[in-house]
């Protein structure tokens, strides 16, 4: 106690000189926050205490045992902030945690505190610190090898950032290299520049804007006719988010509202602006565009250009009356579609590059305005759990969906469409040139348990991890779930209090998560397509 009483005293106002008051002083800083209702994820934990540590060792001041029991301590302490939150679970903390990559030098930043992180991590199963591990071509194979046998372990608490493509889609953004090499996350995988940002996000539905585009379509005379169609509305919804987002920070609204004293300390810029954290005052003030459905956009256009325009089994007309039906009257058809037609996510050529060709022009469209009234317009890809809010209203889909069901999460396969396993998901996640999502797109991998049990498993999990990066993937979460045990765990709570599965950018422990987020959890485990 009286060592303790001495490093209170001491930090964070005079500095940390030791591991033991660095983690004290990081832990002040993150209360203090917490308890002014700021967020922020923790970044570099390595990269902020590897120096301490490293120095401790080397004075013979600490022990590595010791320091574990000191991070573990941090650890536990961050599960105190708890609560439901949306229906979405506890966990939701955005106490994120960035592990690995390079710094200014190049000089991979990797050092005792990584590895301490993952061994507590292993051991304890937390889930409110989720970690993202950037990973490079020089990451070694007992680093991949570590990565999978925590993430084999189930919970989804290690993805992995492919910090090449990150660093290029910062670059071609236009951040400076010297900035960009230093990035981290924001709540879930959305990339920033810590310490100078002000960041925010406009999520919306592009499976609604093209079924909106198709039930008033009264023909068109070809597949690429249609398709500027959809682009021009796709266009018309994001130019009136940029004219919604000038309008709101020219009157100095933003994410927290004004003043946001406690962040317009500590983000650079604020105080010599003389202006807010929500009004203009961080280095980058930044407002991102989230499209979410984007595979199910790829599949139904995909599925048109088939049907309709190349093989005429079907007329527009017949394909809206079909989908206004809900299928009724058409179920041998909508059998046939879905055992005959293979879609994105089983590196199949054709699904997989209208998707790519997607993708690629909704970033063109988002991109063409840089900045709005000096905010940033960087383009992302994600739902963050809202496929569930997305579902509602939503009308059937030629691809043999049902109305109101929950689809595709963030760039991922739409739920049990993805038939040719793992390998194929990753192949064409990643035929996508991320380097122009500059905001962050993740992959979302579910496995059953029992595919990836014992070392065999491990194996080939760390495999993928390096597929994935040699084929230019931006983030990839995996989970490892059974779905048995999850629908146990729904008629007995009890027995799974700790029981963590992965949302989005976030893991939640399953019992405290609404039955239909438990549904949704469920359904993009089980193969049911």
């Amino acid at each position: 106690m009286e060592e303790v009483a001495a490093v209170l005293e001491k930090v964070p106002e005079r500095g940390a000189e030791t591991f033991r008051e660095a983690v004290q002083s990081l832990l002040f800083f993150f209360e203090f926050f917490r308890l002014c209702g700021n967020w922020s994820g923790l970044g570099r934990l390595d990269r902020m205490l590897g120096g301490y540590l490293e120095q401790d060792l080397r004075e013979k001041r600490i022990t590595l045992e010791e320091a574990r029991e000191l991070l573990a301590h941090f650890w536990i302490k961050g599960t105190e902030w708890k609560g439901l939150q949306r229906g979405s679970g506890d966990a939701q903390h955005y106490q994120n945690v960035i592990l690995g990559g390079v710094d200014r030098s190049g000089r991979d930043v990797t050092n005792p505190v990584t590895h301490l992180i993952l061994d507590i991590v292993e051991e304890l199963h937390i889930s409110d610190f989720p970690i993202a591990v950037r990973v490079n071509a020089q990451t070694g194979d007992a680093m991949f090898s570590r990565i999978a046998e925590i993430q084999r372990q189930g919970g989804g608490i290690v993805s992995i950032y492919n910090e090449p493509v990150v660093l290029k889609a910062l670059e071609r953004f236009g951040y400076p290299d010297e900035e960009a090499v230093e990035f981290t996350n924001d709540g879930c995988w959305e990339v920033i520049i810590p310490g100078r940002t002000f960041f925010s996000y406009r999520p919306f539905d592009a499976l609604r804007i093209f079924q909106e585009v198709l039930f008033r379509c009264p023909g068109s005379p070809s597949f690429e006719a249609f398709y500027e169609l959809y682009l021009k509305e796709l266009r018309g919804c994001i130019r009136k988010f940029d004219r919604e987002i000038a309008t709101a920070f020219s009157r100095g609204e933003g994410r927290f509202g004004t003043p946001g004293s406690l962040l317009s300390l500590f983000v650079e810029n604020c105080i010599a602006s003389a202006r807010n954290y929500g009004a203009g005052g961080p280095v980058y003030t930044v407002f991102a565009t989230h499209a979410g459905g984007l595979p199910d956009v790829a599949n139904e256009l995909f599925l048109l250009k088939k049907l309709v325009f190349e093989e005429k089994r079907l007329t527009l007309e017949e394909v809206v009356d079909l989908l206004r039906r809900n299928w009724e009257g058409a179920e041998r058809l909508r059998e046939e579609i879905r055992r005959k037609y293979r879609l994105y996510g089983n590196d199949s050529a054709e699904p997989d590059a209208m998707l790519k060709r997607l993708v690629e022009d909704y970033a063109g469209i988002a991109g063409e305005q840089h900045e709005t009234g000096g905010v940033l317009r960087p383009v992302g890809i994600s739902t963050f759990g809202r496929e569930l809010e997305f579902a509602s209203g939503k009308k059937a889909t030629l691809s043999g969906r049902f109305a109101g069901e929950v689809l595709a999460a963030n760039l991922s396969p739409s739920p049990g469409s993805d038939l040719e396993g793992p390998s194929a998901v990753v192949k064409s996640f990643c035929k996508v040139d991320f380097t122009r999502i500059s905001n962050g797109c993740p992959l979302d991998l579910k496995f059953h348990a029992s595919a990836l049990s014992g070392k065999e498993g491990g194996r080939k999990l760390a495999a993928l991890l390096k597929t994935f990066l040699s084929l230019g993937g931006f983030y990839l979460q995996v989970d490892v779930v059974d779905p048995d045990m999850l629908r146990d765990a729904q008629k007995h709570p009890e027995r799974y209090p700790n029981l963590s599965v992965r949302i989005s950018g976030w893991s939640a422990r399953f019992v405290t998560l609404a039955p239909e987020w438990q549904e949704m959890v469920i359904r993009r485990t089980e193969q049911r397509f």
